[in-house]
């Protein structure tokens, strides 16, 4: 299934939609095990990418950059994703043969990037279109930059976007219209972005997501008592190789995590990265992979019937 090529690094950088294009380019040129997929388009009619990897029956998701300025979670992805493949490529490297047996029993998906057009006005303060430009100057109370701004380039919150009491979040949002940030929208799934991520998962039928966002150093895994008994099993495990909090729930609801909990029962996974002030500083990005790095390993693994406790 897999080959020998040279390794090759993920170097942490202001990561916009098109750095993040040249990436998965270079991947699925070297690694042609990577199945790259377009589920959909921004606003702005970026691709939004999803990249499958593995054969296997059990299904994961992993992704990143719902919220603009939390663009950081998509280095954190990419950099294991540059970490899986150069792994399975090379024999000689620590856990190569662990992570073959991984990838037959799981096939992994990954969004990179929910939210390529928010990232984009983030991290270039511009985005080419002038009548978006125009709007967004508008709306983002009187700043200049755009650091703050969370939402898509249309002023909503992508990850207030879900049917899981998304009429409560309404109600009580402060934001009654577009803005850089909490406002859910008109309705639910009115966005592109979220409307990919929702057939997405009801096409795949996960039996198992991580979402990726900043932060807080801590993680939710449970909705409305909603979720199944083994989201606990993986909530003690997760906290036990990582220094993020395990935390059941928050008063929170509308978000991608929320929504898959609900229709799906099966574990869902909001991690909150790094502590700090978004966006987290660049300067942090090493300690922030190595902290997420056994979270996201571990969600391969098959927890199932097994007793794994704090």
């Amino acid at each position: 299934m897999y080959k020998n090529n040279r390794p090759l690094s993920f170097h942490p950088r202001r990561y916009d939609f098109n750095e993040l294009s040249n990436d998965i380019s270079l991947l699925v040129q070297e690694f042609p095990f990577l199945r790259l997929n377009t589920i959909g388009h921004s606003v702005l009619y970026q691709p939004i990418y999803e990249i499958q990897i593995g054969n296997g029956h059990r299904k994961v998701h992993w992704n990143g950059s719902f919220h603009a300025n939390e663009w950081i979670t998509t280095c954190v992805i990419m950099k294991m994703l540059f970490w899986i493949c150069n792994t399975l490529t090379t024999e000689e490297s620590p856990f190569h043969k662990e992570l073959v047996a991984l990838l037959n029993e799981n096939t992994l998906s990954i969004v990179p990037m929910v939210n390529p057009d928010g990232v984009n006005l983030v991290i270039n303060g511009t985005v080419e279109q002038s009548d978006y430009m125009e709007f967004v100057h508008k709306i983002n109370e009187g700043n200049d930059g755009f650091t703050g701004w969370k939402a898509n380039i249309r002023g909503v919150d992508l990850n207030n976007q879900f049917p899981a009491q998304w009429e409560v979040e309404k109600e009580r949002k402060k934001q009654k219209t577009f803005s850089p940030r909490d406002y859910p929208g008109d309705a639910p799934l009115t966005e592109p972005e979220t409307i990919a991520m929702s057939n997405l998962a009801i096409e795949r039928k996960f039996d198992l997501i991580l979402a990726l966002h900043t932060q807080g150093k801590e993680f939710y895994w449970g909705y409305d008592n909603l979720e199944p008994p083994i989201s606990e099993v993986y909530a003690n495990y997760f906290s036990s190789i990582s220094p993020y909090k395990a935390v059941k729930t928050i008063d929170s609801h509308a978000g991608f995590k929320d929504w898959y909990i609900q229709d799906f029962r099966k574990p869902g996974f909001t991690l909150e990265l790094g502590k700090g002030i978004n966006p987290l500083p660049l300067s942090m990005f090493e300690s922030i992979f190595s902290e997420t790095f056994p979270i996201l390993l571990a969600s391969l693994f098959n927890l199932e019937n097994q007793s794994v406790s704090k």
